[in-house]
């Protein structure tokens, strides 16, 4: 039933100023709409909607990712705007802080100023 349906990810933030302008300013995310309980965003024709919320339960891991077809270049451009990427002392991550999974997928992992764990992967 939902397999045609449009997707909504959700991200919580106690600060939907701050948040506002990471994803805006620091990610590139189109803002469709901004009220006091959440901001939302375009995402390749899917919808975020990072809600406001008491305090952040930061999961140990990803909450939400993008699939871009160039991650160096995707990393390099993010970093430039001041996104810090994660290091995993478990995993054998690039100097990029990219990590080969497998599967041969490359994949890495940044926060969001809450703490959500996000990601880049190609394919």
């Amino acid at each position: 039933m939902l397999g045609s349906a449009a997707l909504v990810a959700f991200a919580g933030s106690t600060d939907l100023g701050r948040s506002r302008a990471f994803y805006e300013d620091r990610l590139g995310l189109s803002l469709v709409s901004t009220g006091e309980q959440a901001c939302v965003f375009d995402c390749g024709g899917s919808e975020l909607r990072v809600t406001l919320v008491g305090s952040v339960a930061a999961a140990p891991y990803t909450v939400l990712g993008w699939r871009v077809p160039d991650i160096s270049g995707a990393v390099r451009e993010l970093a430039g705007r001041g996104v810090e990427f994660a290091r995993f002392p478990a995993l054998e991550q690039d100097a990029l802080g990219i990590w080969r999974a497998p599967s041969g997928a490359r994949v890495a992992w940044f926060r969001d100023p809450d703490g959500n764990t996000l990601s880049l992967t190609q394919r």
